[in-house]
């Protein structure tokens, strides 16, 4: 039997990565599991209960006092998962454009993170889990087997990020979208704390201009390349 391997998949905002990450965990049989999301989750807990988001301390307490569960999608509405935040579904909530424009900021004190990296990464060593976050391959996992790195670009992504928008309701223009999107990849770029970029040994793949079954095949090409490798080193 193959050895159940720990994939990691980084990259920014609507590059596709929960889409891959997803489709490849189902083709493997493997958990899948989205990180980000627990940094949304933190986010919008803090800003409907209007908690300073310039208080990292009171930020790091309510991440450690939020019951976050990401669980397999119980609609048929697009979603990739069910996030529920002590026990009410927001797995849309989480994508609202205000949780966009301040997640970067939330998940860039060292607090939040630390509350929620020692869970995220003892999930990920046991195994057959495909991890899909923006410093997964470089921070919270770097003995994953296999590191992807996906990008595209910021009108790509924004343009994906506002038709996901219009499709459940949700008001904003693709202007709106881009300038929030362009200043989280700043924030997430340029944070002192785990900053998003590729590991050293990630394979960056683009999605641009590709069809989401293009860039599955080109990571379980990627998957079988790593397995056929680690069989000849045992």
């Amino acid at each position: 039997m193959s050895k159940a391997l720990s994939i990691a998949i980084d990259g920014p905002a609507a590059s596709g990565k929960s889409t891959l990450a997803k489709s490849l965990a189902g083709h493997l049989d493997y958990l899948y599991f989205d990180t980000g999301a627990l940094y949304r989750a933190v986010t919008l807990a803090a800003l409907q209960r209007k908690v300073d988001l310039e208080n990292g301390e009171a930020l790091a307490e309510l991440a450690v006092a939020l019951t976050i569960d990401v669980i397999p999608s119980t609609q048929e509405d697009g979603r990739l998962y069910d996030v529920m935040i002590d026990g009410k579904d927001s797995t849309w909530a989480i994508r609202m454009p205000e949780v966009d424009a301040n997640v970067s900021k939330v998940s860039a004190y060292v607090g939040v993170r630390e509350s929620l990296r020692e869970q995220q990464r003892r999930i990920g060593l046991r195994g057959g889990v495909v991890m899909a976050g923006r410093d997964i391959g470089t921070v919270v996992l770097p003995e994953a087997d296999l590191k992807l790195y996906l990008d595209a670009s910021v009108e790509e992504r924004a343009r994906r990020r506002h038709a996901e928008m219009s499709a459940h309701g949700e008001n904003g223009s693709i202007a709106e979208v881009e300038k929030s999107m362009r200043l989280r990849d700043e924030i997430d770029a340029g944070r002192a704390v785990a900053p998003l970029r590729p590991a050293d040994d990630a394979v960056i793949l683009t999605s641009e201009s590709k069809l989401p079954k293009e860039v599955l095949d080109e990571a379980i090409r990627l998957v079988k390349l790593k397995r056929s490798k680690l069989e000849q080193e045992s």
